[in-house]
């Protein structure tokens, strides 16, 4: 009986470090001495070769695509594959859904997977940086980025943050299209702090027009004191937060989640308790949107009277709130679309990125400063 072949998972177990430090050793990425020798070794011993994977994935491929997406709970990334599986299916391909929960080691494991069964295309919702996507596209894979970029830096990006204007000319289909380079100035990260862009499309929301929107018309409303709640990838939303609201910014109303339910509940609560005198919030996504209007309901803070909320996201629920939720609402069954076209165009002629608008669709609430 033959045995099973070793996997990437495999070699790292063994060696005792992450998926996507075996990756990028064996891809010939950074590593110190000893991590390299000791998972070289490994490797030589499971008699795992991945680089004769990398050299004929084209031929060995199995067709379909990878979609990862951080959870397959939140309600925008489920439109957001619906467009993906739209798209896929009016081509006749098949898609492999992963769930990374935010995780750069997961989403490198399942990168190593599809790899390995031949699945040479992904659309992802990246969590990691360039250590888990260089090796891959150095490895045969054809890559497009949706909704936010990878980053090797923190998520909340530094107070003074600036984002950079898109440059482009719109596409055949009417949105705006730009470079990655381009795209990599609506990160919110000072140039210093960004490492080099990889050459991948993507297709994102244009969070800097939105989220100022959404600044402008609170401060129409009389708000001052306004808080931003977010979590992992939303360092593009903060910085424009940032900037929106001007200098000084008061580093005690801009407060971070984990992508779990119960640190966004957890984050709310404790954002509208530490500081009482804050009259509203703004929330990176509709996670922390929710979250937030629980915390509201079990602080016994009325909504908008006591303090006013704009979610980022408009998902169904939103409009079955009492009152109805304010959103920044971004086309999530769209932009899945546009990024499997984008995936599926790739071989032909080489794809440009997209950054689709954003909308703010004004609710009960939002209501004036007493």
């Amino acid at each position: 009986m033959e045995s099973r072949r070793a996997t990437i998972k495999d070699v790292a177990e063994a060696a005792g470090v992450g998926v996507a430090t075996v990756s990028r050793v064996l891809s010939g990425g950074s590593a110190s001495p000893e991590t390299r020798e000791r998972v070289l070794a490994v490797a030589a011993h499971l008699d795992y070769r991945p680089s004769a994977l990398g050299r004929n994935l084209r031929q060995r491929r199995t067709g379909g695509m990878g979609l990862f997406v951080p959870d397959l709970t939140d309600t925008f990334y489920g439109q957001l594959a619906e467009g993906v599986l739209a798209c896929a299916r009016s081509a006749g391909e098949p898609v492999v859904l992963g769930s990374t929960g935010d995780d750069p080691e997961q989403e490198a494991e399942l990168v190593g997977m599809l790899l390995e069964q031949g699945v040479d295309r992904v659309i992802a919702v990246p969590s990691g940086g360039t250590d888990t996507w260089g090796p891959a596209i150095k490895a045969g894979m054809t890559v497009v980025f949706a909704d936010r970029l990878p980053s090797d830096a923190p998520t909340d990006a530094g107070p003074g943050a600036r984002l950079g204007s898109l440059s482009g000319s719109p596409s055949d289909e009417g949105s705006g299209a730009a470079t990655v380079s381009d795209l990599m100035m609506l990160d919110g990260l000072p140039p210093a702090s960004r490492a080099r862009p990889l050459d991948v499309p993507a297709v994102l929301a244009d969070d800097r027009a939105g989220i100022r929107t959404a600044v402008r018309y609170l401060r129409g409303l009389g708000h001052r004191r306004i808080a931003f709640l977010g979590g992992p990838g939303h360092g593009r939303r903060v910085a424009a937060f940032r900037e929106a609201v001007g200098a000084p910014v008061d580093e005690d109303l801009v407060v971070f989640a984990t992508g779990s339910r119960d640190s966004a509940y957890a984050a709310a609560s404790g954002l509208f308790q530490s500081r009482p005198d804050l009259t509203a919030v703004v929330t990176g996504g509709n996670v922390l949107g929710e979250a937030a209007v629980l915390a509201a309901r079990e602080l016994d803070l009325r909504v908008p009277r006591d303090v006013s909320l704009v979610m980022y996201d408009d998902v169904p629920w939103a409009e079955l709130c009492s009152p109805p939720l304010t959103v920044i609402a971004q086309p999530g069954r769209d932009m899945g679309y546009r990024a499997a076209e984008l995936m599926l165009r790739a071989g032909s002629r080489r794809p440009r990125s997209v950054l689709l608008p954003t909308e703010l669709i004004v609710r009960g609430s939002c209501g004036p400063r007493h």
